[in-house]
Formats: structure tokens, sequence, C-alpha cells
């Protein structure tokens, strides 16, 4: 029986330079010598590629290696349930996480069971004001230190006349963001992508460093999010930040003929404009047609049906517009249409026809799909209806009151408890434009909760089930500080430690209840299991060289004995890369509990005593279990170490395992 160590790989975060290294030796053996890297034959072998001028086209700055250094240092934490009611909502049965803990760490831990399987990533991370940030891993020095690191002082004297502290918090703020990014990105599956709120401050380096990680040929668009006029500027009024898009494999995108589309806002507005005026005309088409144009007139410009006041007209089939007949480009064909009424030939549009087979165009106007002048002298049009056109590529810029969100969560929460939150229903149509069923949304800054509170608010409106997972540090609210007052009273009223995760869970709940209520149809997952970040549960081996017995006898328990068995549990399926909602069945075998993980993909008895008798009897009875549970793949088997009292009771249980096609037995 193998043990699993806090050495052993297995029992730590993924680790990012092994893969790549493993990946770099499957395409250029070659380079390989004793295992290092050659790099002079892996240059040959990249036929002059690489680029070994000193300087090149980049963003760098202090700190840059060590933060990339970090992205690829495996995390020996884990996280710990919460299964209990004051914690998580339907931990049974839901399918969301919500992860209290440093950020950094926690993607770090979710890499071997998230890899490759988040869809949409959207972030809104603090932004650079010129202050500390709260990140318990960041980079920042005081100034003194800066300067003497980025050489700006030597021996205590400035030796440059640049010594402005905003490149020290452009230099923090990058160090901060860059590992984060670097882990996000493998999280994501091929036709994924991540999305990143900023200001005008940092977006120019915010692009850079993305160039770097996703690489410029998967930068989508910079969306430009006007959120209302401003007043206090001198100069310029700045009422607007940006969404950074990149897309993880924008070839594969491509190669898929993938597409985002966003269903036209208005159009609710515009179809019961259609019914009333069908009830007051009934198949007077043209009538109907004049009260359309009407009533788009009518309308503020404000209103979002005035931007579809093209679709104006009516027909038995709908409401349509009048679009270009003609060839795309030029050059197509001309060939004689008649005028239904007048029966003479039609004139042709100058680019020709949009069809190249004249059957087909009578085919249209026998169904009614091309729309003709009052005589033969008008170029015909076909119609587009707006039933068929209601949804469309995402614009690059658009407006949303950046006052609504703040508003909406007061009257939510039932009074104010967070300053500036996102707005749910802008990212709601993030989601909507480019996921489906059972996709995974991530936002690992969850701030209020506002991404978890869109994914049910999509999954409502068009009856999915998709899942989210959020990552809230749980950064303390101190009531003396008149920027957090407001929101430490809220946890307060709620009995709750002051924190900014318990915000989003309260959020997280009241949009679920909320939804359920506003939805009583709607079957969908509204639940959240809660994790939070702590040590492992594994014992890490840290010797006292002073005393050597006495370390022996405290590691002779290999876990913690202030752990529970769920608190095991939960860890071995970080370590063994199975997802943290992944289906858990008990079964109780010969008196000891037994957990079946993923239909029988792990097998786990953690009971702390295991006697030389009952080993027997309960291997046998993990074999039958596995015969009914029939896994697709290989079984894993993993008892607790220490649970046998000797060589004899474990030998046996792993023959018995092993002689039946359970080869792969482990201890804890």
């Amino acid at each position: 029986m193998q043990k699993l160590t806090d050495q052993d790989p297995e029992t730590q975060s993924a680790d990012l330079i092994a893969g790549n290294i493993a990946l770099l030796q499957s395409l250029f053996p070659e380079a390989f010598t004793e295992s290092k890297v050659d790099f002079e034959v892996l240059k040959q072998l990249l036929g002059g590629l690489v680029d070994e001028r000193e300087e090149k086209y980049g963003l760098n700055w202090h700190g840059k290696r060590r933060a990339r250094q970090i992205a690829l240092t495996p995390s020996t934490g884990t996280l710990r349930p919460c299964p209990s009611p004051e914690e998580s909502v339907d931990w049974d049965t839901t399918q969301n996480l919500m992860i209290e803990g440093d950020n950094l760490e926690v993607l770090k831990l979710l890499q071997k069971s998230y890899a490759g399987k988040v869809k949409l990533i959207y972030i809104d991370p603090p932004y650079n004001t010129g202050k500390d940030f709260v990140y318990p891993d960041n980079f920042q020095d005081n100034i003194k230190n800066y300067l003497e690191l980025t050489g700006q002082v030597e021996g205590g004297k400035k030796i440059s006349s640049n010594t402005e502290a905003s490149g020290r918090f452009h230099t923090d703020w990058l160090n901060m963001m860059y590992p984060r990014l670097k882990l996000a990105q493998s999280l994501l599956k091929r036709d994924g992508a991540i999305f990143v709120s900023c200001d005008e401050t940092e977006q120019p380096r915010l692009r850079a460093a993305m160039d770097d990680i996703f690489g410029q040929e998967n930068f989508v668009a910079d969306m430009v999010w006007a959120a209302g006029r401003k007043n206090d500027s001198r100069l310029i009024s700045v009422s607007h930040e940006y969404i950074v898009c990149y897309a993880r494999d924008s070839g594969y995108l491509t190669e898929q003929k993938i597409e985002w589309r966003q269903r036209k806002k208005g159009l609710e507005d515009i179809y019961a404009q259609h019914k009333k005026l069908m009830r007051e005309h009934g198949t007077d088409y043209a009538a109907m047609t004049e009260g359309m144009k009407a009533w788009y007139k009518g309308l503020a410009d404000s209103h979002p049906a005035k931007a579809h006041r093209h679709y104006a007209h009516v027909d038995a089939r709908g409401v349509f517009f009048p679009d270009n007949i003609s060839w795309p480009g030029g050059g197509g064909p001309k060939y004689e249409v008649l005028h239904p009424r007048t029966g003479k030939p039609v004139s042709i549009p100058s680019r020709g026809w949009m069809t190249s087979d004249p059957e087909k165009m009578k085919q249209w106007i026998l169904e009614d799909r091309v729309h003709f002048g009052v005589d033969e002298n008008a170029v015909p049009c076909i119609k587009s209806y707006l039933m068929d056109r209601e949804y469309q590529a995402p614009y690059s810029v658009f407006y949303q009151d950046g006052r609504a969100a703040t508003k909406r969560l007061r009257e939510f929460m039932g009074e104010d408890c967070f300053d500036f939150p996102k707005d749910e229903t802008v990212l709601k149509e993030l989601i909507g434009m480019m996921t489906s069923e059972n996709d995974v949304i991530m936002d690992f800054f969850a701030g209020s909760g506002t991404l978890g509170h869109a994914v049910l608010a999509q999954n409502a409106t068009d009856n999915s089930n998709r899942h989210y997972i959020l990552v809230q540090l749980p950064e303390p609210l101190d009531p003396e500080n008149k920027d957090q007052k407001t929101a430490a009273g809220y946890c307060d009223k709620l009995g709750k430690p002051r924190t900014i995760a318990e915000l989003t869970k309260e959020r997280l709940r009241r949009a679920g209840k909320k939804i359920k209520d506003e939805n009583p149809i709607f079957g969908g997952d509204t639940g959240f299991r809660v994790f939070k970040l702590d040590s492992s549960n594994i014992h890490a081996w840290e010797p006292n060289r002073d005393d050597l017995a006495d370390t022996l006898l405290q590691h002779a328990e290999h876990l913690k004995t202030d752990r529970t068995e769920q608190d095991i549990l939960f860890e071995l399926l970080l370590k063994l890369g199975l997802n943290l909602t992944v289906p858990i069945e008990q079964k109780n075998i010969s008196g000891k509990t037994v957990h079946s993980i993923g239909a029988g993909t792990l097998l786990t008895c953690l009971a702390p005593q295991i006697s030389n008798n009952e080993a027997e009897s309960l291997a046998l009875g993990i074999v039958e279990w596995h015969k009914q549970l029939s896994p697709a793949g290989e079984t894993q088997v993993v008892f607790r170490d220490s649970a046998f009292a000797d060589d004899v009771g474990k030998t046996n249980l792993t023959a018995i395992l092993q002689q039946n096609g359970l080869e792969n037995v482990r201890s804890l």
C-alpha cells in the first residue's frame, strides 16, 4: 500500500513547472540531457525563432520574474468544507461554490480539479488608487525600499530624479495581478474567455500583461462601459471604464465558427405594441405599419426599442424592415423580375440580385418575403423579420447607469452595505452571450457576489443550469474606517463576522430566494457550498534536529487531529483532481463508513481504527460495492495509514483488493 505524504506531488496543488517541462520534453526530446534542458539545442530546433536580443518589445517591471515564479509554486494548503446552514445553502445538491480565502492560493488549489473546465471568468480586481492592497502575498515595499530595489537610491542617496510613487504602485498592482491571471488562464476551456474590469489608470498595463500571458493573438476587444456623466473634472469628465476581453484560444473559436450573440434590448416592448395594433386593426397591415412608425417616433431616445425603429413594417408574418436584396460586393446576376401588381419588370439593383437562382426568387415572392414598391420603378427589398434577427454581436461600447446597481442592491439587501457594486444586468448579458447549459463561470474577486447573482438570473431567464465559482478574501471591515463603517454595521446586524465574504454570502442567499420567488416554475440550482482556505490536513514533515525522537512521535499520526473526516475527504478530491461538487455516496461496510466519490472513481475509508479482523471483511465488502458501481475508469482506494494496528491487516486488505482488480491502493 503506497503512502501519500506532504512531499508526494499528488498531495500538493498542480506543479505547473513540471507540467511545462514535461510538455517541452515531449515536443523536443533532443533538447534534454540527463533531464535538463540544453538551451543551445532548443534554439537550433526552433529554427532561429528565439529572439536573442537583450532589448525587445514588451512590458517589464521590478518583480515580474518573482510574480511569474509565485504562480508556478504549488500550494500546500487546502479548502475546508463548511456544510452548516449558517454558511452554505442546499449543500447536498448544489453545484455552486463560494470559497473564502486569498485567491492566489485558491487558484493554485483548483488547478488539478478545474483546469480546462471554466467557460467564462469575469473579475473586477481592486483598481490602482495608490494605496496598498490587502492581499497577503503583495509585494509592496515602502518607498525607500522600492527606490533601492529599482536602483534609484544608492547608499541612502537619490541617484535619479524620477522618484514618483506612481511607478511603485503600478509595480505593486502588476505583481498582484500577474500570477492570478497566469493561473486563471489554465482554468479556462479552449472555447472560454476572460473579462477583466479596469479603469484608465491601469488599462494600458493590463493589456500588455495579458498580451504576455494569453498572447496578443487572443485579444478580443476592449469593451467600454459608459456609466454616466461626471462634472467634477477640470479638463475631461471620465465617465467610463473598460472590460478587457481575451479568449483562451481565438483560433479555435474561428475554426469552430463560434459566435457570441446578445439578444437585442427592447424587443418585448416592440412585440407588445405589435399585438396592440393587431387588436386594433386586424389585418390592415398598412394601418399597423403607420401605427408602428408613430409609436417609435414617440419613444424617448434612451428607450432601448428606439434602436430598432427600422423594424416598422408589418405583414401577416410579423414585424420586418425592407432590407437590401442586392448581391454583396457587386457583380451579381441580373434577370427579369415582374412587379406583382403592374406585371412589368422592376428595376434591377445595380449590384445584381442577392440570389443567382430565378426560381428561388419566385418562391420568395410567392411566400410574400419580397417587399415591392408601389410600381415597377422602385427596386424591391427582402423582408428581414425581427423574430429572425433577435440576436446580434455585442457592441464594444455600451451605456449603463452606474448608479442603478447601487440602488438595486440597497433595495435588495434592505439598506446600504456595499459601495459601487458591479451591475448584475451587465454581467448577465456577458453570461448569456457566450455560455450555456452546465458551463462553469468564475469570479475570484467576488466582492458583493454580483457574478453569482447574474448567473442565477440568467439561468432563470433561459431555464439553464450554469454553475459559479466565487472566491473572496475574508477582508476585515473596520467600523472606525468611514469607507467600511456601513458594511461593518451590516455584518453586525446579521450577527456575522465583519468581513466582505460575509456580505458576499448574504447576497447570494437573498439572490437565490428572490429568483425562486419571482420564478416559481424555475427549479434550477440556487444554493452554494462554502469552503474556506486553511493549512493542509496532512502534517508537514518538520523535523526538530535537537529531538528527532519527539518529532517521530508527533508525526506518528500523519493527519491533523483537529480535522474532521469531511475535511480530509475534500482535500483528497483536490489532490486527486476531482471537483468539489462531485457526487459522494456513503455505505456502512463491516461497521466502517466507506465513501464512493464520482461513481466509484475514488473509494475511501477514513476510519481511525481498522483491526486485523475487520480488514478482510472490509476489503471484501469494498470489492462487492465496486462491482455494483462499475466506474468507467481506474479506481483509487484510500485509507488512513494510522488506522492499522500493524502491517498484517494493512497487507491482507491490500492483497484482497488488488487480487480483485483494485490495484491502486493508497494510504494517508
